[in-house]
């Protein structure tokens, strides 16, 4: 599990002074909830590690409005579509800069070939700097890009042209997502001549608001505000500092005391005191994510020999009515979760409503195990994630009510944990049984439900119920190859029933989204997406 921050070492070096006081007014500390495993963020799908990286180091082409859904332009200020869906000609915004560090000093402005190392290393496993790194781009592979673009033409310094095999209705909303961050293809170049190629995923360089500085493991990572931004209004923070907790009550009494000024997940118990403290504010929102239990389904489980008995559709069917979701709900969420039913918030456009879960059953569900064939006192393992995330705030408690659940019809859980980095690594390696896990939207588009968590393009990446059913996977693949809104909901509608009937997952809630802060923060937007972006934000007294 994720080591607690080092903090008499933070506090001791000063780093987590208000940022009245040590620091002045334009410093922000950020109570943060892990350690990110990398920098690189086409190699991440996580929360933290984005956090770290894409909100703060990087730009995309195009990018979201701050605290919404809506694609605004980027590094591209404008596109173009064929008629035919099939090409999207991009137009770069000119003069912007890339970082100036200590480990890089570029020659040159932002410009076509940046573009086009970042997406052909994540397209061609042959490439130069992917042979010398070797690496995997879940997200980009999850959603088939890899197979859908046919490849990026460099008109010009400033035009590049995406030509896609088939028509991708989200394909816009894709790029403004942190896996395609745009990286600098002379720092590359660098680090290749150099021998340090992993250096991407340590030593970032991007265009982003924020200048990557240092980096201490379990403790606080720090960026300085970039003086040379392409959009300087964004920058209102010289120094914004992430000092990392795992333990939720840590980080509330941090904030009390002022040493942080913005933090995430409070435990549902320090809700409502949190927000009767005058000195600080507790924004809301509902929550555009799902918490669920994954259920792995291959016959044998990576590093078992023995039978996986969650194969069977009738065991899946068993240990979902075996859960016992208003009662989680009640201790794990304490009045801040809804009741899940799909495998997307109820807010997702093409969400079903006629879906129905099968009723709480512990006796069927004991005569379906029965039915399968399976004995009483049949071991699983349960994995619980070692952090809190807006879709779940204590996974712990949670494994243990699951684990209580399925005692009663005869299946023995034992739980299991990692460090969260290890987590999503050895999960991605069809190593779990059933799993806690969850999700928040990216694009608002609902592929990135449906195909990102359950295609089969998505195995070994998100798809951790390992699950790829043709039938489901076919409409989903129809749905995101077609521009027609009204088709698309009619096939993704046919695809949530098809992934209610089989059951790779039991939903349990959606939860709302509390972001606890000093009153001195001056507009912070709550991500729809779970992220913290920090460019736009000022810290007043």
């Amino acid at each position: 599990m994720l080591k607690h921050a080092v903090i008499p070492l933070l506090v001791g070096a000063g780093l987590l002074a208000s940022a009245s006081s040590a620091f002045g007014a334009s410093n922000l500390v950020f109570c943060s909830e892990g350690s990110p495993a990398g920098f690189d963020p086409g190699q991440y799908t996580t929360g933290t590690d984005f956090d770290a990286s894409a909100e703060t180091v990087f730009n995309r082409l195009t990018q979201f409005e701050r605290g919404g859904t809506t694609v605004i332009p980027g590094l591209a200020t404008s596109w173009d579509v064929s008629d035919d869906g099939l090409t999207y000609t991009f137009h770069l915004r000119e003069g912007v800069k890339f970082h100036t560090t200590d480990y890089f000093k570029p020659s040159r402005p932002f410009n076509a070939d940046d573009v086009l190392f970042t997406f052909n290393r994540m397209l061609d496993k042959d490439h130069p700097f992917r042979k010398v790194y070797p690496t995997e781009f879940p997200y980009f592979t999850d959603m088939g890009m890899d197979k859908n673009i046919a490849g990026i033409e460099k008109l010009d310094a400033l035009t590049v042209r995406f030509t896609l095999n088939q028509v991708d209705a989200a394909f816009i909303q894709n790029l403004a997502m942190s896996f395609a961050s745009i990286q600098s293809a002379e720092y590359a170049e660098q680090l290749l001549e150099q021998g340090k190629a992993t250096d991407i995923n340590q030593k970032p360089i991007g265009t982003g608001p924020f200048v990557f500085s240092k980096y201490q493991k379990d403790a606080q990572i720090r960026f300085k505000g970039n003086k040379d931004y392409w959009k300087p209004e964004d920058v209102k923070i010289d120094n914004l500092i992430f000092a990392i907790s795992t333990d939720a009550s840590v980080r509330m009494q941090k904030l009390k005391k002022n040493e942080c000024q913005v933090t995430l997940f409070p435990r549902p118990a320090d809700i409502e005191p949190l927000k009767k403290d005058t000195k600080l504010r507790m924004p809301e929102q509902a929550g555009y994510n799902l918490g669920y239990v994954a259920y792995n389904v291959m016959d044998k489980i990576k590093g078992s020999d023995a039978p996986n008995p969650m194969a069977q559709l009738k065991v899946r069917q068993a240990l979902d009515m075996a859960v016992n979701k208003q009662q989680i709900i009640a201790s794990v969420y304490q009045g801040a979760g809804q009741l899940a039913v799909n495998a997307m918030p109820p807010t997702q456009w093409s969400y079903d409503t006629t879906i129905k879960d099968a009723a709480y059953d512990p006796e069927k569900a004991k005569a379906l195990l029965k039915e399968a064939g399976v004995k009483e006192g049949t071991e699983i393992t349960l994995w619980a994630m070692p952090v809190q995330r807006p879709y779940n705030p204590n996974a712990k408690l949670m494994a243990e009510m699951l684990q209580a659940d399925w005692a009663k019809v005869g299946i023995k859980a034992k739980i299991v944990s990692y460090e969260w980095g290890e987590y999503i690594k050895r999960s991605k390696g069809g190593e779990n049984g059933a799993m806690i896990i969850g999700w928040s939207g990216d694009n608002g588009d609902p592929d990135n439900w449906l195909g990102t968590l359950f295609g089969c393009d998505a195995l070994a990446g998100n798809n951790f119920s390992k699950w790829c059913h043709k039938p489901f996977d076919d409409l989903v693949k129809q749905a995101k190859a077609t521009s027609d809104q009204a088709k698309r909901i009619e096939l993704y509608k046919q695809a949530q029933h098809i992934l209610k009937e089989q059951v790779p997952m039991t939903p349990i809630a959606h939860s709302t989204v509390y972001q606890p802060m000093s009153a001195s923060v001056k507009d912070f937007k709550i991500s729809p997406f779970g992220l913290n972006s920090f460019y736009g934000v000022s810290v007043g007294k």
